[in-house]
Order: structure tokens, then sequence, then C-alpha cells
């Protein structure tokens, strides 16, 4: 999948201008209709279908639907607990040639919901938080048409009762909520139905496979990046960091250490030397400091002397909580990729001074103040950068296991090492650790991940 990520605002005015240009509303709504009845043909067969229509436009492109599953023979009923509220959703009613019921919901086999659509911005009450309870508790295969009907568009925020879907068809455009916690765990499969409406160029896009090269023929060691891996007061995470950077595509991958590493694998170069003496070395192409760090005083002037070494540079873990301004104040901010979970996130944000409340908002925040490319991991992982906001599929749900934050760490400083651009080092590692995972199968450890990860390369060759 691949396109635009709108907010409700970004698709109104898409849906306004296509309007402006003389395609009608009704057009629209048809179009939408018909594309979401199509899907819903498919995965429905013969089986009986019950199409869920609210008050306003949602609704009657649930009319639209209904009609044309009509048309080609399913046998379908509409639930409706009031009449339409808006003119093109009035025309829509009238176009639908079967019967509505205002509930209960019938014993059919595939429900399709067009309650409410993106623009949903308060609780969901009364009788539709009754009947969405109904749908809830139903057996059958579920469908939410543009958005499931108890979420807000732009945050994946919950506002009424749960419904756990088999698929959701977008209408026009991805919207945030589609790939954001905790909205995005309850859609099942996503399908995108176009409209014919233009979306703007500069929208944030869901984030597509990379498009990865193999070294070229003449390639050496130093000249496809060497990647410095700056450990800590702990040895075991910046460890697992390195195991997933080996295989990542840098050409050499060096553990700055003062610990004895006697289980390190035999391909890891291991320097025993301060930061400073080592990140000397002009050949050194990126560098990885956080995993294991520690937050002592010492590890706050270690953190600070690999910044003031002006190398490009992933900044996980530890040195997320000891990052503040005075620290990048003399560094070219545009270098530095920072891979935050949820509590580091707020952290930073506290550091920094962004006050906004969702994460999307925070990510965009942080980058657009410090020019710092940051990927807000999670099941729901956001990435704010140079080429603008990044959403991602969900990953696997194995991947909530200790360790699998140091293996991102690894790979996305390797990919910054060959790569040489935040942004684009971070995308790719996002797309090779949720390829990783996938290969790792059930119950893997963060070792078991690192070590799938060249085979995870394979998959974008």
């Amino acid at each position: 999948m691949c396109g635009a990520v709108l907010t409700v605002q970004q698709m109104r005015t898409a849906e306004r201008s296509a309007m402006d240009a003389g395609t009608s509303e009704w057009d629209l709504m048809r179009r939408a209709g018909e594309g979401a009845a199509q899907w819903v043909a498919r995965v429905a067969g013969g089986r009986d279908i019950c199409v869920l229509c609210g008050p306003g436009n949602n609704g009657g492109d649930g009319y639209v639907v209904a009609e044309s599953l009509r048309r080609r023979g399913n046998r379908v009923h509409v639930v409706a607990p009031r009449e339409p509220t808006t003119d093109t959703a009035r025309i829509a009613r009238e176009h639908f040639k079967g019967e509505v019921a205002t509930g209960p919901l019938p014993n059919d086999q595939v429900y399709v919901d067009c309650l409410f659509g993106y623009g949903l911005s308060r609780k969901v009450t009364g009788d539709f938080a009754d009947l969405l309870s109904e749908l809830g508790d139903a057996k059958g295969y579920k469908v939410a048409v543009d958005m499931p009907s108890s979420i807000a568009s732009d945050t994946g925020e919950r506002l009424g009762p749960e419904v756990r879907y088999d698929l959701t068809l977008a209408l026009g455009a991805w919207k945030r909520a589609h790939f954001m916690m905790p909205a995005m765990a309850s859609m099942g499969a996503k399908r995108l139905v176009e409209i014919g409406i233009e979306l703007p160029a500069d929208a944030p896009l869901l984030s597509h496979a990379p498009r990865l090269s193999a070294p070229s023929a003449h390639s050496h060691k130093y000249s496809r990046g060497l990647l410095a891996i700056v450990a800590g007061d702990m040895p075991g995470a910046p460890l697992l960091a390195a195991e997933a950077a080996m295989r990542s595509g840098a050409g050499y991958v060096k553990l700055v250490s003062e610990h004895s590493h006697p289980d390190a694998p035999a391909e890891l170069v291991i320097e025993d030397a301060p930061p400073a003496e080592a990140l000397s070395d002009p050949r050194i192409a990126a560098v990885l400091i956080g995993p294991g760090l520690g937050r002592s005083h010492a590890s706050r002037k270690t953190l600070a002397s690999v910044l003031y070494a002006g190398r490009p540079c992933v900044l996980d873990a530890d040195a997320l909580h000891l990052l503040d301004p005075a620290m990048i104040a003399g560094c070219d901010a545009s270098t530095l990729a920072l891979t935050p979970h949820e509590g580091e996130l707020e952290k930073l944000c506290d550091a920094f001074g962004v006050e906004v409340r969702s994460k999307i908002d925070r990510v965009q925040a942080l980058h657009d103040k410090t020019g710092m490319a940051v990927l807000a991991k999670g099941p729901d992982t956001v990435l704010a950068g140079s080429q603008g906001l990044r959403f991602f599929e969900q990953a696997s749900s194995w991947l909530s296991v200790a360790g699998t934050g140091d293996v991102l760490a690894g790979i996305a400083s390797s990919r910054l090492a060959v790569d040489g651009e935040p942004s684009k080092a971070l995308e790719e590692a996002v797309w090779l650790h949720q390829e990783a995972a996938q290969l790792a199968g059930q119950a893997f450890t963060a070792g078991d991940l690192a070590r799938c990860v060249n085979a995870a390369m394979a998959r974008f060759l």
C-alpha cells in the first residue's frame, strides 16, 4: 500500500477542491459507495449483508453500498437509527430501493459499518453507541467503511464502543488513524478505495518498501561505511545493536568499549579507547550511542564528546534521556537521528519544550524545533524527517520483547553509515526490522531477531 495520509481538514479541502472543479458531492459519494461495494461483494460471496447507516454522508455512502449490492443480487438489510440529515445523504437514501429498519441488527453473516466517517470529533452515545455495542458482539465478518465509527481520524483515539473489524476500506485517501493506535489494532486488513480526488502534494505518506543496493564491484569495507558503536555502563545492549548492524549493510562495525566482551562475535572489532580518541578516525561514517550507555555524569560526558565529534549519529535509549538543547547547540542537527519509544519521546519533549499532545504532533514538533530526524517507534511508528512525515503499517506484536529496540538502533546506524542521510536510514531500518520479525517467527529473542536481519535485507535487494 502507498499514498497520502490526510488529516480531516486536508480531506475536506481535497473534496471541496474536486467539487469546485465541477464534481458534485453526489458523484463523489457514488464513487465511494460503488468502490466500497465491490470489496464487500468480494468478501461476502453469497452471504446476507447488513449495512449500518448513520445520518451523515458516511451513512449516505452506506445507502450507495447497499443499493449496489442489492442490484448485484445480494440479500441486503439496512439498519439506520435516524433519517439522513445532509442533502447528499438524503439523495442516497432515495436511491436505495430496499427497506430500512431502525434496529436491532439482523442475524446476518456480513456487517458493513457506515455510521460515522472521518469527521467524528465527540463521544458516540445513545442509540448509536448501543448499535456499535451490538455490532461488537455480533458474529460475522465486519467491514468498516472509511473509518471505524468510534474513532477520531486525526489521533486514532477511541470515542465509543470497540468493534473489531475484519476489513477497513479507506475512501479517497488514508487518514492518520489508519496507522495509529489504538485504532489500528481493530481495523483488520486495510484497503484504499480511489474516488478521483487530487491529494495535496506535500501530504504525509504511508512508507513504501525501500530498494536497497548491493555493494558496487569496487567496494571495500571503508567505502561501504564504518560504523562506531559507543558502549557505556552495560555491555549487553551495544552487543545486540552490533549484531544487527553487522548484518545491515555497513562494511565495518566497531564497538568502542572499556568492557571485556568474551562473548562478542569474532567479526566485531572492539576498541578500548576514550570515545573522543576513537572517533577521531576520519573514515568513520556514522556513530550509534545510547544502548547500554547509562545515565550517570560520566555517561553524559560520553554523549557530549560523541556529539562534539560531529559525525552522523543515531541516538537511542539512555542517550535520549540525557540529551538536551545545550548538547546540540554546536551540532549540525540534520545529521542526527533519534529512535525514542513512548516514554523517551515524552522525556525529549520535556527537554526541548514541546507541549503538543498527540504522538504525531510531538514527533513533528520535535523535528521542526531541532532539525533532528525523529522515529517514534512502537506498535504505531511515525517518522518525522527531511522528507516529511512517514507512517508505517503495524509490525509483528512479537517485537514486544526486551532488546528489539537495540536491534532497531543497530540497523538504523548501519544504514546511516551506508546512506549518510538520517531520514532515509531510519525508514529503511523500520522495514528491515519488521521483515526480520516476520522471518524470526514467534516468541523470538532480540538475538534471534538480529540474526535474521541479513535475510531480511535480501527481500529488498
